[in-house]
């Protein structure tokens, strides 16, 4: 059973692994996940600790919790739910990633291996930093957004809640994206986008 100093992972497949790996880089033991059922596939031979969205689950036999949750609206709404239980989301942190001691951090944050964070960036809740991309001097990310493998945010770039900016991506230095975005893979982005809306290309449009 678990212990005060147990950790579960939220999540099994795909992104979790790769959350999973950083986190033993770090030297995070997690020993527990949670997902609807059961897997076969149990690449790090961890337990099983069952499905915190169902009534039944035991919140009571563990504490800290790490998201292993790629899409942005579902990670967001299960790190409200452990925050509803008053129980703590850790950061992942790769330990060869480039952090700034003048970024600043919230909760529930996954910065993947070879991530670069410049001086004064603010990076909020829930937000994932994929592999190799790159968050320039004081740009801001905001709460659940996922910044994909290899983009480039320029000085001042500002990415709203939920937001997803594709792989390979180039934002323009004091761009401000919105919330909900989505940007396709290999865009440059070099003007403003509104809410809500899909844009690709180079330079970026928005998809009808």
């Amino acid at each position: 059973m678990p212990d005060k100093n147990s950790i579960a992972i939220i999540g099994y497949s795909g992104h979790s692994f790769v959350v999973l790996e950083a986190a033993k880089q770090m030297g995070l033991d997690v020993e527990y996940y949670c997902e609807r059922n059961q897997v076969s596939f149990n690449p790090f031979e961890i337990n099983y600790l069952g499905d915190e969205g169902s009534e039944s689950f035991n919140w009571n036999s563990i504490e800290k919790f790490i998201l292993g949750i790629g899409d942005n609206r579902i990670r967001q709404k299960v790190a409200d739910l452990i925050l509803s239980k008053k129980k703590t989301i850790l950061n992942v942190i790769h330990p060869s990633s480039i952090i700034s001691n003048y970024a600043t951090f919230g909760m529930g944050n996954f910065i993947a291996a070879s991530v670069t964070v410049n001086a004064l960036a603010k990076i909020a809740d829930n937000c994932i930093l994929n592999t190799g991309c790159i968050v320039e001097h004081e740009c801001s990310i905001e709460n659940g957004a996922h910044i994909a493998p290899g983009t480039v945010l320029a000085g001042n770039v500002t990415v709203g809640k939920n937001s997803f900016i594709g792989a390979n991506t180039v934002v323009k230095q004091g761009v401000k994206i919105g919330n909900g975005v989505t940007i396709g893979a290999g865009s440059v982005v070099i003007k403003d986008i509104p809410d809500n809306e899909i844009w690709a290309g180079n330079p970026a449009k928005k998809l009808k």
